[in-house]
């Protein structure tokens, strides 16, 4: 059996907000950005560069109790995990670019990490993973 995640869905307050960050804050690619007129809603989904995995959804908060979760999808806690293959080159872009961070970069056992927010406060890891992580193999040709 082979089975994958294909998105995460993100709530957020505003599709071309959102659209902003992700594109033009993080370097996201907009993988699509449609119109679903039976529901009056956009299917928009972004990906990290280069990335062949887990996209994200961004998917506008539409009801109150949604509106809630806008910021605060995993109660505090870093949230979502943006792997890269040059830390401090995406690292100082980030900061340059606006990004918070809020806590700064650590050398870990596992490698370089440091926690961003994005602009509705979820809190994201960026790192780069050691060579002889577990993750880091996962999905190398042999």
């Amino acid at each position: 059996m082979k089975q994958a995640i294909v998105h995460i869905a993100l709530v957020v307050g505003d599709y071309d907000e959102a659209i902003d960050f992700y594109v033009n804050k993080l370097k996201f690619d907009l993988i699509e950005d449609s119109y679903q007129p039976e529901q009056d809603k956009r299917w928009v989904v972004v990906s990290p560069p280069g990335s062949n995995g887990v996209t994200v959804l961004l998917a506008r908060a539409s009801t109150p109790e949604q509106r809630n979760f806008i910021g605060n999808q995993a109660g505090g806690r870093v949230f979502l995990f943006l792997s890269t293959d040059d830390f401090w080159r995406d690292y100082e872009r980030m900061v340059s670019d606006g990004i918070r961070f809020v806590r700064p970069p650590q050398e870990q056992d596992y490698g370089t990490v440091a926690v961003f927010e994005d602009l509705y406060g979820n809190l994201w890891d960026l790192l780069q993973l050691h060579p002889d992580h577990p993750m880091a193999r996962r999905g190398r040709a042999e």
